[in-house]
């Protein structure tokens, strides 16, 4: 098959999901971050819960964000046939992951094994199809030869382990891309490539902080991290596409209001505006069942104005998909954001 062409920021979101980030144990994407950045002159550290800020400005007045958190599973319990009881980390669809490859992370080694249903094969289960899919009713199969749970014990696998999910990262020549964890991943490329963009040199002149999160799909991602001199936070995240919302894969998002509340009015008007300016494909739109970590921040008590954007992804928390033009205009938003 022939390989198709990666534009820079399809390259840099390919490299992320290549790295496995379920929340909880994301500290190999954060260095794979903070390698790239310091190599192209920005300085970087951690929070103490471990998020990465890349700024060279001591007191920023902007804040950029990203996740870089996924959905997951941990292993609760391991059952008395050698297969293994999960948990979800986040809200994973878990139709939509059921039969995908995972990765086992025990202490010792990392295992394979896939997730599926209990007593999965049609021929002896007339109902598989109709059962719901839970965390009660399904479990992970491990690669390895165990019939009990002993078997599984002495691979070294226990309860606490975490377990992620293949991404099936694939870019098609119509320039969509098909990948599971697009939330956020696709945002975070719209970060960095961003931050190439500009430079070290330009970067100086702006008083901007790039926050890259890693509680965001549990609910206190930005909670705490935000220097005080901050006085503006941009997230870019997903925007969502789907019934009764305006979002599309090949557009950038900028929310007026998600399930935490309006965004700030003032700020989302600049960000149109800039669109407009600039000739960026754009949506306004409301996210009925969403958060962000611009909702984590305000619940914290951060006094700053909230703005967010972010490329379309079709089917969130599932079979993801998006277009290099979304992502595209994330970016060009971005860019405006900063250079303006």
């Amino acid at each position: 098959m022939k390989k198709i062409k990666e534009p820079r920021i399809i390259s840099l979101l390919h490299d992320l999901l290549d790295i496995y980030s379920p929340t909880g144990y994301t500290y190999e994407v954060l260095k794979y971050i903070e390698k790239l950045l310091t190599k192209n002159g920005i300085s970087c550290y951690y929070t103490n819960k471990g998020a990465l800020i890349a700024s060279n400005h001591k007191k920023p007045h902007l804040a950029v964000a990203a996740h870089i958190d996924t959905l997951g599973l941990m292993v609760r319990n391991i059952n008395i046939d050698g297969t293994l009881g999960f948990t979800k980390v986040g809200g994973p669809m878990l139709q939509a992951f059921e039969g995908n490859s995972v990765k086992i992370f025990s202490d010792e080694k990392t295992y394979t094994g896939s997730l599926i249903l209990n007593n999965p094969a049609v021929h002896v289960n007339k109902k598989a199809e109709q059962e719901e899919r839970t965390e009660e009713n399904m479990h992970i199969r491990v690669d390895a030869e165990v019939y009990t749970a002993k078997d599984t014990k002495k691979l070294g696998i226990l309860p606490g382990d975490f377990v992620a999910f293949e991404s099936g990262f694939e870019y098609t020549e119509t320039g969509f891309v098909k990948s599971h964890f697009l939330d956020d991943k696709a945002g975070a490329a719209a970060i960095i490539d961003s931050i190439l963009k500009l430079g070290a040199e330009k970067l100086k002149k702006i008083p901007v902080m790039f926050f890259f999160s890693n509680y965001e799909e549990v609910g206190h991602g930005a909670c705490a991290g935000i220097p005080d001199s901050v006085k503006e936070l941009l997230v870019v995240d997903m925007g969502v596409v789907g019934k009764n919302v305006t979002g599309r894969e090949t557009c950038v998002s900028i929310c007026a209001k998600d399930s935490s509340g309006p965004y700030d009015f003032l700020f989302r008007k600049r960000l149109t505006e800039l669109a407009k300016k600039n000739k960026i494909p754009y949506k306004i739109d409301i996210f009925p069942h969403y958060g962000s970590d611009g909702s984590a921040a305000l619940k914290a008590g951060h006094d700053i104005r909230v703005g967010l954007i972010g490329p379309g992804v079709s089917a969130s928390h599932g079979n993801e998909r998006t277009h290099l033009k979304g992502i595209e205009a994330s970016r060009d938003l971005l860019l405006a954001y900063l250079t303006n």
